[in-house]
């Protein structure tokens, strides 16, 4: 070839992947107002679709520029065929990171919609990019002209190794997805194991359940625990539940009366107070002649398990100013003793003796 043809394709590549790199910069900006626009947007797809864009416009291009730049300088068949085969296997790396990340925000997407605004789930995301990320190396193997038979047999054998390596890990693993599946706790719910810890969940991921504490710090819980204890789960079969509260009146108070300023006080905070459910009729429900008084439960409604700690406290305080101005007596516990003789030969009588 002339050495004049060299320089021309030479200057003539230069020249492509510099109009790659402008049109990679444009699309860079392009997509980069899209997925804003699309981020203020109600619908959640569009984010997804933007940010793929966004992902691969400036990759894409600059592969696209290094293919034509290759082509015009005219390279050997050997060089040339060795370069599209990088270029490819780059190119499907990219795609199947951008894929990977796409059809993981789609699967967070669902289950944000069938869980709600608390739901974080990183289990099922986590799952979905190695699947995806796996697949799309193997297609860049076969790309690169590696038999990929033997490979699948090699990981066949592999795995079973490494399944009884990572046993425990793995048990985490299906335990996580077989909670999320049975629907036993999910993202939001107030839970209390048999073992002691409470709190609200957090996040669910391949090993271990995270639980937010009322203290606001984090327990981390290994899945299988989960399959191999004793929970109650506070937001099952619904979020709303009721809050009894434990009361005592003097023997000689009126009931009746108790148990209307009772009502008053509970329907009070029930309308008044966020967290209670409104609608809800406070009930009041004597049940033990105790040593000293006369022990009753109320029974109030809540909507959540946190809203407790608010309810009783307003209950508390109002129903205890309400008895002093009824002149309705809490009583102490006391005890009467009554001696047999005293020491003039009379019975001796030691009242309200207080424990």
């Amino acid at each position: 070839m002339p050495e004049s043809l060299d320089w021309g394709r030479i200057i003539a590549a230069a020249v492509v992947l510099v109009v790659a790199l402008a049109v990679a910069i444009v699309l860079r900006i392009l997509s980069g107002r899209l997925n804003k626009r699309a981020v203020d947007s109600r619908w959640a797809w569009d984010d997804l679709a933007a940010r793929l864009l966004h992902d691969l416009a400036v990759p894409l291009a600059l592969l696209g520029g290094a293919w034509i730049a290759a082509n015009v300088l005219d390279l050997k068949p050997g060089t040339l065929s060795g370069t599209s085969k990088v270029l490819s296997a780059v190119t499907i790396i990219i795609v199947s990171l951008a894929c990977a990340r796409m059809i993981a925000g789609i699967v967070s997407s669902i289950a944000l919609a069938r869980q709600g605004v608390a739901a974080n789930v990183t289990i099922f995301a986590n799952i979905t990019r190695v699947v995806v990320l796996g697949v799309g190396f193997l297609v860049m193997l076969q790309s690169l002209g590696v038999s990929i038979t033997p490979l699948l047999g090699a990981l066949g054998v592999g795995g079973l190794a490494v399944a009884l390596a990572l046993q425990d890990t793995l048990a985490n693993l299906f335990a996580g997805v077989h909670v999320l599946a049975s629907k036993t706790i999910e993202p939001g719910d107030y839970i209390k194991l048999s073992s002691g810890q409470e709190g609200y969940v957090v996040d669910i991921n391949w090993r271990n359940t995270s639980i937010r504490t009322l203290s606001d710090n984090v327990e981390v819980i290994p899945n299988q625990r989960f399959s191999d204890t004793i929970l109650t789960n506070y937001h099952r079969p619904a979020q709303d539940m009721s809050l009894l509260i434990q009361a005592k009146v003097a023997y000689g108070s009126d009931l009746d009366h108790v148990e209307k300023v009772v009502v008053e006080i509970g329907t009070e905070v029930m309308t008044e107070i966020e967290g209670a459910v409104k609608e809800h009729e406070t009930l009041v429900r004597f049940h033990t002649f105790a040593d000293s008084a006369i022990n009753f439960t109320v029974i109030l409604r809540i909507s959540e398990f946190g809203e407790q700690f608010r309810i009783k406290h307003e209950f508390v305080k109002r129903l205890h100013r309400r008895f002093q101005l009824e002149g309705i007596e809490i009583p102490l516990p006391a005890r009467r003793v009554v001696l047999p003789k005293g020491y003039n030969g009379q019975p001796t009588d030691l009242a309200a003796l207080d424990h």
